[in-house]
């Protein structure tokens, strides 16, 4: 066993009353459960209001977090189409490298006089996204999540000054590291508050601000564009706007949102020992700030993580797709650039439906990877109708497009997977960084593979979306069958009993009686 089920081995047999609180070992919601064990014996809570009351104040932050994040990575789609590429003088691969800098998040680039260039380097978002997850386990995630909207919302507004391709590139690198701490943030926050059953509903619910800001944005877009004052471009109106706005929901999540429920101080003591009570089934722990690196080695050996991550990767190659070029795709189809910013709006209609439908059926049946594999159906046939239909059958191209969208809810069913199938701390944020540092590389490589040489139809990056669909439901099926066989194999030697163990920090790989979702 690692160093940290060794850690605790003397405690497993002990109930939570009498094992030793300064155990680094243990998870901090058991000191607080020690300290009022009288209360959940004294005072009756009723659960279904008590999970109400949490609904209403987590997830609506999380919308808002959610939307505004999606809101500000579309905004560059929308301008495309509103003349910031010609008023910055864009050339050749220059938009597709913007785009793919706010993933890269830190620039190692030399630029030449004339022809600026761009070196991919793929490796850079898994260092951010890891220096992320263990910046999680030492300070408030509400508190550093709140701080990190507001410094990307102040990135947004900045892109309305920038004068050429250099300056719109440093914008989006800082709102690509900024960016960073919102999914580790939203899936620790959601994993600490949600049992597993209740979890998928949740992701669900706040990643719906996808498909709620493509809608949002097309809006925003037209209504900017018919902003004619000749002091400002629309563009850069819009950027501003938004920017405040970002700026305005990270100051609410820094007062509003929760740390963990011991730190919640709209829930009376009784509340917060029921609230961490009922998610003890999830056997992964709340809060614990020691930093165990035996839970690093275990995670870089996790053939789950890499099946996640690999997962993540092909799904997220073709939401950066539409993400950055849904809108020029629209225009080169003949559309106006107005008609082009309403007419991508059913994208998000599509995402919202997908997700809210895929999240129910969750809910109510499990099989997460059974789900995965359906919501990529429909993009693969997007893809497909993206890829091979006549550029005079615009209505069948742009159903493709729309279709493309339904594959939302698969990027945050993984984000759940990772919450339910994780356990240790240190892992587990660590997990969660590395599974959006897969999403980050994706995002990489979706735009790169719009050349300028492939224009105006861009028939290879409409064949990526149709390759990496189909493979992503491989990749889907064979992670159930590992995680079948995990369980299988667990069940047969489960002659282990550890008495609170979800309180004593370990990984899933060290709790014999933990049990993978799939």
């Amino acid at each position: 066993m690692a160093d940290a089920a060794k850690a605790s081995s003397s405690d497993f047999a002990k109930p939570i009353e009498t094992l030793n609180m300064s155990s680094t070992s243990l998870d901090g919601a058991a000191v607080y459960l020690h300290n009022h064990s009288q209360l959940s014996e004294e005072v009756s809570i009723n659960p279904k209001m008590l999970l109400r009351k949490i609904d209403w104040r987590l997830m609506p932050l999380a919308f808002a977090c959610s939307a505004v994040q999606f809101i500000d990575k579309f905004t560059i789609n929308y301008a495309a189409v509103m003349g910031m590429n010609e008023d910055l003088k864009l050339v050749g691969n220059n938009f597709s490298n913007v785009a793919t800098a706010l993933f890269i998040a830190t620039l190692i680039a030399e630029v030449p006089t004339g022809k600026p260039s761009f070196p991919l380097i793929y490796y850079t978002p898994i260092i951010l996204y890891t220096f992320e997850g263990y910046i999680l386990q030492k300070v408030p995630a509400g508190k550093w999540l709140g701080m990190n909207v507001i410094l990307w919302g102040t990135a947004v507004a900045s892109t309305a000054a920038v004068e050429n391709y250099r300056g719109l590139l440093a914008c989006r690198i800082l709102l690509g590291v900024f960016e960073a701490a919102m999914p580790p943030c939203l899936m620790l926050i959601t994993g600490m508050w949600y049992t597993k059953s209740e979890g998928a509903r949740r992701f669900n619910i706040w990643f719906c601000g996808l498909g709620f800001s493509q809608i949002v944005g097309g809006l925003v877009s037209w209504g900017f564009q018919q902003f004619t004052a000749k002091s400002i471009a629309g563009w850069r109106l819009m950027f501003i706007v938004l920017g405040v706005l970002s700026i305005v929901v990270g100051l609410f999540i820094i007062i509003l949102m929760p740390d963990n429920q011991m730190s919640a101080k709209w829930l009376s003591d009784a509340e917060k020992t029921a609230a961490i009570q009922r998610v003890a089934v999830n056997q992964t722990g709340i809060k614990n700030t020691h930093f165990k690196w035996s839970h690093l080695k275990e995670l870089a050996l996790d053939v789950q993580i890499w099946l996640l991550s690999v997962l993540f990767i092909l799904m997220s190659i073709s939401s950066g797709i539409i993400a950055t070029y849904s809108a020029t795709i629209i225009r080169n189809l003949g559309y106006s650039s107005s008609h082009s910013a309403l007419l991508n709006m059913p994208g998000g209609l599509v995402s919202i439906a997908s997700t809210l439908s895929v999240g129910y059926f969750v809910g109510r049946q499990g099989s997460i990877w059974l789900w995965i594999s359906i919501s990529c159906m429909p993009a693969v046939l997007g893809g497909a109708l993206m890829s091979f239909l006549p550029t005079t059958n615009k209505g069948g191209l742009l159903v493709g497009m729309y279709l493309v969208n339904a594959v939302s809810p698969s990027l945050i069913l993984i984000f759940s997977w990772v919450g339910a199938n994780v356990a240790g701390h240190t892992k587990r944020v660590a997990a969660s960084a590395l599974v959006s540092a897969a999403f980050c590389i994706g995002s990489i490589i979706g735009p790169q593979t719009f050349q300028a040489k492939d224009a105006p139809q861009y028939i290879p990056a409409k064949i990526t979306v149709l390759a990496t669909q189909f493979a992503a439901i491989m990749v889907a099926v064979t992670a159930r069958l590992y995680y079948g066989w995990q369980n299988s194999r667990r069940q047969k030697m489960a002659n282990t009993t550890i008495k609170d163990v979800e309180w004593l920090n370990l990984t899933d790989k060290e709790n014999p009686s933990f049990r993978y979702q799939y």
